[in-house]
């Protein structure tokens, strides 16, 4: 009987306790609808390491030119603040791919990890294409009590932030 009250009260005081460790993980997802067809927009973004020719917060960037699992590429921010990103998955056919955070760089972006995925798809209208980011990611501080530069509203904000104007930076540069 004593065995089972400590079990119970440890039951009890669990999600208490589990309420209080780490942050939780956050999402991000942004859509743009491009005036040009499937396959110009593919071309546009299917090279992993060539974010730079449309992203305008990206000042360069380069890669190893893989385009499957292991393949890289380092991302220079407007600031010079540098990411590197890594491939995780690569489909031509289905115009998508996934990356996620190689090494962590709190100056240039304000999260520890994330993992994208980029799909683009044909739109509802005729001769139109839909681009969708969307991301999971924790904050840059993973303590319980993060400055506000690295807490999850500012990785939230700074990951929405990259995505829009990524994706508005795509839909200028195809819609030229």
């Amino acid at each position: 009987m004593k065995y089972s009250l400590f079990a119970l009260l440890g039951m009890l005081l669990l999600p208490l306790s589990s309420q209080a460790h780490g942050p939780t993980p956050q999402k991000a997802k942004e859509t743009v609808v491009i005036n040009a067809n499937i396959e110009q927009v593919w071309d546009a973004v299917k090279q992993f390491d060539a974010i730079a020719n449309w992203h305008p917060d990206v000042k360069t960037s380069t890669g190893d030119g893989k385009h499957e699992s292991g393949g890289s590429r380092t991302v220079t921010m407007a600031d010079g603040e540098q990411l590197q990103d890594e491939l995780d998955y690569y489909n031509e056919k289905e115009h998508e791919y996934s990356y996620r955070l190689k090494t962590e760089n709190v100056k240039a972006l304000p999260v520890s990890s994330y993992s994208v995925e980029l799909q683009v798809k044909p739109g509802d209208a005729t001769n139109t294409t839909t681009v969708t980011l969307k991301s999971r990611f924790y904050r840059g501080d993973t303590s319980n009590t993060p400055p506000e530069s690295l807490s999850d509203a500012s990785a939230v904000a700074a990951m929405n932030a990259f995505f829009k104007n990524g994706l508005a930076g795509l839909k200028a540069e195809l819609e030229k």
